[in-house]
């Protein structure tokens, strides 16, 4: 997910799309622990995501 797909969003948006990143990110860890997860190089572009929605919401002072 890119920057300015964020930006685009307004701010229930965002924080639905940060919602969905961090249950998905759950999953993914718990399917990687048990063995399950064939592409473990989704793990580190999910964190990277939440991580770029944590920033813009903080520029944005939206106190996610």
């Amino acid at each position: 997910m890119k920057i300015s797909e964020l930006r685009a969003m307004n701010a229930d948006e965002i924080t639905n799309k940060l919602f969905e990143l961090k249950k998905e990110y759950f999953n993914l860890r718990f399917q990687h622990g048990v063995g399950q997860l064939e592409n473990t190089a989704i793990l580190p572009a999910i964190r990277k995501d939440i991580a770029r929605i944590k920033t813009l919401s903080k520029e944005m002072n939206l106190n996610i």
